[in-house]
């Protein structure tokens, strides 16, 4: 199986095709892995019950430089969430997620059933992905934020919406500050490296990580993949990167949460996956920048320039129009069932 062939195996469209619920549940489990997560670490575990998904952390998988409060991660176990509930919906379940009261470290997705509604957020699914390059630097139609907010709007998070020149100038200087903190951080920079699949066959292997065809570079071997890395992983070139990224996007979204604790974390994965379900369903690109959040220190003052008071960012999206990029991989179900 070549690369093409993998992602087709993925990222394929079925709706309520199984006919038995056992088989509809682990199609569902499948959509929720075609979530996000940081560095593709694809960082949850799901465990079926009686009519019902919980989902787990995954703590072999963690990032501790890149996410050392563990927030990305619970991030992205709210984006699987949401791909659940959409999934859920379209196969004919009523669905009720919330987290855990004791541990807050496991999400419960409880299911009824009911009419089958699929929506364009579901049919969005094998078709979203964060995309790494350019955008066209036009404008969005007034109605298409106003859509893009109200999905991105949740349970104590909301989606901040910078169209101004002026302030996504000022977004890019912490992106800027925060790129340059993380390059000079060795430890930040050999995790990254580890998560890099820099071949097509390594990708494909391990069905997770950054695939270097994601980014728009050539599939090479490990061994020499590595060392370009170290070569070409530089400032100013990065920096370069994110400048030609911000000013050709159309906004940027800054999700803020009211509380800084992990049910906000999870909700505010489930606010960005609708919000990217959405903008895919609209024609849009997104992709993240979120070194000003990334950077404990660095992530103080861009709260302050945002006037949050105690409020946390927790993500930072640039939006756009542009070309589509080649798409992630991921694990087969059986290996993130419990």
């Amino acid at each position: 199986m070549n690369y093409e062939e993998a992602v087709q195996s993925i990222w394929r469209q079925t709706g309520s095709a199984s006919a038995d619920e056992a088989g509809r549940l682990k199609e569902m489990i499948r959509y929720a892995t075609l979530a996000p997560s940081g560095h593709n670490t694809q960082c949850w575990r799901f465990r079926l019950g009686n009519r019902s998904v919980a989902i787990l952390p995954d703590w072999s998988r963690r990032t501790p430089v890149v996410d050392p409060d563990d927030h990305h991660l619970f991030v992205s176990l709210g984006c699987a969430a949401e791909n659940l509930v959409q999934a859920a919906q379209a196969f004919g379940y009523t669905c009720h997620a919330e987290s855990s009261p004791a541990t807050d470290e496991e999400i419960r997705i409880t299911l009824d059933r009911s009419k089958p509604a699929e929506s364009p957020l579901f049919e969005a699914i094998p078709h979203r992905q964060c995309t790494r390059t350019d955008f066209d630097g036009k404008p969005l139609a007034p109605k298409e934020l106003r859509l893009l907010e109200a999905a991105g709007t949740g349970k104590g998070v909301t989606a901040m919406l910078l169209t101004e020149r002026e302030a996504m100038e000022e977004v890019l200087e912490y992106v800027i500050e925060g790129n340059r903190m993380q390059i000079n951080n060795p430890a930040f920079v050999n995790e990254l490296e580890h998560w890099i699949r820099f071949s097509d066959g390594e990708a494909i292997r391990t069905g997770d990580g950054l695939a270097a065809r994601v980014t728009g570079n050539p599939s090479s071997p490990r061994w020499l993949g590595k060392r370009l890395f170290r070569a070409v992983f530089r400032v100013k070139p990065e920096n370069d990167k994110y400048v030609r990224h911000i000013r050709s996007s159309a906004g940027i979204a800054v999700f803020v949460s009211n509380i800084d604790d992990k049910q906000h974390w999870v909700e505010t994965g489930r606010c960005y996956e609708r919000f990217a379900l959405q903008a895919t369903a609209l024609g849009i690109r997104n992709a993240f920048i979120n070194q000003p959040v990334e950077e404990s220190r660095l992530r103080r003052t861009f709260a302050e320039a945002l006037g949050l008071g105690g409020r946390r960012p927790d993500l930072v999206i640039r939006v756009g129009r542009g070309k589509e990029m080649p798409k992630s991989l991921r694990r087969p179900v059986e290996s993130v069932l419990v």
